[in-house]
């Protein structure tokens, strides 16, 4: 872009934010963004800021500013750096009490992210409150910019870098006692004025998440005394109130990491305690707001202390800060489950960190509270009285009774299931109990019926019995939730088999309901088909009956399809003879479908949109190839090859007729995979003939699923010495239209996919036939793929990727055949260099922390090869890298240069490179 007049912006900005014409606003919108991105906007950005010509321009000119220091400040040279902190400060000093908050922000971002990028501007904190702090006009913007260069420290945008961070965080520490007295001068000053109270709290909050405080400085804090005051006050704005749980918050995660003993912690502790007056106020004025933060509060107290209250505990005389669960305890009865719902991450840490330990006194001291915790739940997931039906699919209410589910299966150990339920049973035996307290009863014992044990003799029979004989006229609720009981009590079943029969009846009846009775019955019918596979033996003609009707009852797609799961799982223990009748029954009504959607003549189908969908028919299918699994003896003929081949042409015909829709191809890839595992090589009529189509089809429309498919057929087919061949053909064939798309521009960062899906398919092939492959001129070019795709920041893809250079480095091992081992370090001599280039290039700038234990395994195969080699070729590596950031400061010394080439060389294991990546990769973040 050439450079622009401040007028020609000024008129963009007008157009963008005046006209009414869409097209012109469009094409002004894009002429900014293209400006903001040049190297331009920096001076005309400081013009429109200085012209103050209106709030749009200076508003547009402020968030250009902020851009261009956090995303482009490469671009300006290190002589250019104090004009423009002198320029900035010139910005700021001009703001008044009249300034719009947002140009307020945008100014103070970019003034506090140059403080910390810019090295040679040292005590910026400092600076600013000797140079603004006496102006009482300032006060709004010195506590904006306060309150943003702690925020900012941590920015991802930035990349300050460990060095440069920890040597911002030293000044910060040294500048909190300036900026505490400062605040508390404000805050003295401040005229009772909310607004300012307010950004004073949010001010002091971000610099003790930086932990920037002393200890000392925090024993008998005004504001923290202040944030009390306005937690007690029942008067207190909501803003306000908000800002003082934080501020308390952050203070006690601050003491957690820094408890010395001081006394501090105590402090807070019993100060905590003393609002619970303050909730119960909250609650007695319906003040939802007030009651959610000092909620929030309460449950941040037990999760500051959660690893001394259970460590402490261990005695016969549990920690005193227990005490603290009292108060979560009464948020959890609050009478909006929004309240309880904060509470519940709480619960699951500690139910985690009393599993670990094991220890039964341990446990039985916080089993009172756990217990007290599920009759509030119990009562938190009752309907309401009048409430007809079942609850609907994104209800709010319907996804608070699944968090429950999850957060009683969490803490239930500590009761005993059996208990629980128990519990719940004599609440349904008590007189004139209503249909909604018996429901969440039951709703209760549904999520703790699977770890019943399956002797139990005393109580399941009894429910057991009650649910069989429900009264007709019952709510369709307590019904629905009986239902999923019997498909949770499915091990219990099948160590009790004479209730098999009437409650598979009474499941049959329920799969005619409608209302959503026949989708809990067709998922308790899978439930205990998996569970009792030799008792359902007996019952296969019942459950082909269910197959054959299934169309006809009111059922959900994916219930329908768990329910062919189970049929299919006892088709599978069938004797083998009946096994292959059954099975092609069964695929019979799917592959039928199929065949008149795939000919045009769909008009039997019925009127159902669905049932037009061939979605709807290959999932079923896939989910009968994936759960018929026989068992077969080494030579013995699969019974399930006659009826995966016989039904080939329809999935074949399928294929052509779908291939210019990517999400249908995929599902009918993945029926075509669950039929090859199913068999296995006994799928050998078929590969020639899906082989040609795949790449037939491949090379016209590109749907990586093939990739995958193809690496499928590599697992299963390539160590069969006449196969090998003709897949390496098919890799061939895939790899001129997989370049073609990933050479274009951004080519591998917008098809993830196909990277993911293709160097799964090479790593297969590597590691069924590595001969043949490594032998091919095609490594060369796959090698060069993925020697780019190294920086490519999805997780699968990447994985894909550095699963293949570890495949291809193994066989260089001294145990692998001297053929191949001469081969791999022969491409190691050609490409170990720009391999380690372009990793440590990518775990340094591109790749999330998480990602690198995969490229680790990377380095580790090349240290098994030759560490000498893998040493030279990290010095290089690192030696490329800069040295310092664009602010001028230092990113990596000498010394962490050398100290990380040391870490990776003498590691020997995968976690020890790992962590000396992780570290690296910090001085650059």
């Amino acid at each position: 872009m050439e450079q622009p007049t401040a007028e020609a912006v000024l008129q963009g900005v007008y157009t963008l934010y005046n006209n009414p014409n869409k097209v012109e606003k469009e094409k002004a919108s894009k002429w900014l963004e293209a400006f903001q991105k040049s190297i331009h906007s920096w001076e005309i950005a400081d013009q429109l800021l200085q012209q103050k010509y209106d709030l749009n321009s200076c508003t547009f000119a402020a968030q250009t500013m902020r851009n261009k220091i956090q995303n482009s400040f490469h671009e300006l040279p290190e002589s250019a750096h104090e004009s423009l902190r002198q320029s900035l400060l010139q910005h700021i000093s001009h703001i008044t009490l009249e300034t719009k908050p947002v140009i307020v922000t945008q100014l103070s971002l970019a003034l506090a992210d140059l403080a910390l990028l810019m090295s040679s501007w040292h005590k910026p904190v400092a600076t600013l409150l000797e140079r603004f702090s006496s102006n009482p006009n300032m006060m709004y913007a010195v506590i904006e910019l306060l309150t943003l260069i702690p925020e900012e420290v941590n920015s991802r945008y930035l990349r300050l870098g460990a060095n440069r961070r920890k040597d911002v965080l030293t000044d910060l520490e040294t500048d909190s006692s300036l900026v505490n007295d400062y605040l508390l001068m404000c805050l003295m000053n401040c005229n009772d004025n909310e607004i300012l109270q307010t950004k004073i709290l949010k001010c002091f909050t971000s610099w003790l998440h930086i932990n920037a405080f002393k200890m000392a400085q925090l024993g008998d804090n005004m504001i923290v005394a202040y944030s009390f005051q306005v937690l007690s006050n029942i008067h207190s704005k909501p803003e306000i109130h908000d800002a003082a749980t934080d501020c308390l918050c952050a203070l006690l995660q601050c003491v957690e990491m820094n408890n010395n003993g001081n006394g501090l912690d105590v402090n807070l502790f019993n100060g905590i305690l003393s609002l619970e007056e303050a909730y119960n106020m909250s609650v007695a004025q319906e003040d939802l707001d007030r009651s959610i933060n000092l909620c929030r509060l309460f449950t941040v107290l037990v999760e500051s202390n959660l690893t001394r209250m259970v460590a402490g505990s261990e005695a016969t005389t549990p920690h005193f800060s227990v005490k603290s669960l009292e108060l979560v305890l009464n948020c959890v009865g609050h009478y909006d489950f929004e309240v309880a719902e904060i509470t519940f991450n709480m619960w699951y840490r500690l139910s985690e960190d009393l599993y670990q330990r094991n220890n039964e006194t341990l446990t039985a001291h916080f089993k009172p509270y756990v217990e007290r915790l599920i009759a509030a739940l119990y009562k938190h997931c009752q309907m309401e009285s009048d409430h007809e039906g079942l609850i609907e699919e994104g209800d709010s209410f319907k996804d608070f009774r699944f968090k429950v589910s999850e957060i009683i299966k969490d803490v239930i150990f500590i009761v005993s299931s059996i208990s629980c339920f128990k519990q719940m049973f004599v609440i349904l035996q008590s007189p004139n109990v209503t249909w909604e307290s018996s429901e969440a009863a039951l709703f209760i014992m549904e999520n703790v019926a699977r770890n019943i044990l399956p002797e139990e003799s005393e109580v399941v029979p009894k429910v057991v019995e009650a649910i069989l004989n429900l009264p007709e006229n019952c709510h369709i609720a307590i019904r629905y939730t009986s239902i999923n009981i019997l498909g949770e009590l499915c091990d219990w079943i099948d160590s009790n088999p004479e209730t098999l029969e009437p409650i598979l009846n009474f499941l049959l009846c329920a799969l005619q309901q409608k209302n959503g009775l026949a989708t809990a019955a067709a998922n308790a019918l899978q439930s205990i088909c998996s569970a009792c596979k030799k008792h359902m033996l007996g019952h296969i003609s019942g459950l082909m009956e269910i197959a054959r009707c299934l169309d006809g009852f009111e059922i959900q797609t994916e219930s329908a399809i768990g329910l062919l799961k189970g049929i299919s799982i006892i088709i599978g223990r069938l004797p083998h003879a009946q096994l292959t009748t059954a099975m092609q029954e069964l695929c019979n009504f799917q592959v039928q479908a199929l065949n008149q959607l795939t000919s045009v003549e769909d008009d039997g189908l019925g009127v159902k949109k669905d049932r037009h969908d061939p979605v709807f028919w290959v999932d079923r299918l896939a989910s009968i190839y994936r759960h018929v699994n026989p068992t077969v003896l080494v030579n013995e003929v699969n019974p399930c090859v006659y009826v995966i081949v016989n039904n080939w042409s329809v999935l074949s015909r399928a294929m052509e007729c779908y291939k210019n829709d990517s999400k249908i191809m995929e599902r009918i890839v993945r029926c075509i995979r669950y039929a090859i595992r199913c068999i296995g090589k006994q799928a050998m009529p078929i590969l020639e003939p899906l082989v040609k189509q795949i790449i037939t089809i491949y090379s016209g429309h590109n749907h990586s699923c093939l990739l995958y498919l193809g690496s499928i057929l590599v697992d299963e087919f390539a160590c069969e010495t006449s196969c090998i061949q003709g897949l390496l053909n098919m890799l061939q064939a895939f790899i001129e239209p997989t370049f073609q798309v990933l050479q274009m521009e951004n080519g591998l960062k917008n098809h993830p996919d196909m990277v993911d899906d293709f160097f799964r398919l090479v790593a297969r092939f590597i590691q069924r036939s590595p001969f043949q492959l490594l032998q091919s001129p095609l490594v060369t070019p796959i090698i060069q793929c993925g020697l780019l795709a190294c920086t490519l920041d999805h997780r699968d893809a990447n994985l894909s990727v550095m699963r293949f250079f570890c495949s291809l480095l193994s066989y260089g091992r001294h145990d692998r055949a001297d053929e191949l081992r001469s081969i791999v370090h022969s491409i190691l001599l050609q490409h170990g260099e720009s391999l380690i280039m372009n990793l440590l290039y990518a775990s340094v700038f591109c790749l999330h922390s998480y990602m690198l234990s995969d490229v680790a395994d990377v380095f580790v195969e090349i240290k098994q090869l030759n560490p000498q080699q893998l040493e030279g070729y990290v010095r290089k590596a690192v030696d490329a890298l800069p040295k310092k950031n664009s602010g001028g400061c230092v990113t990596v010394t000498n010394e962490q240069m050398i100290e990380f080439v040391e870490s990776i060389v003498k590691s020997e294991t995968p976690r020890a490179v790992t962590q000396a990546l992780q570290e690296f990769s910090r001085l650059y973040r």
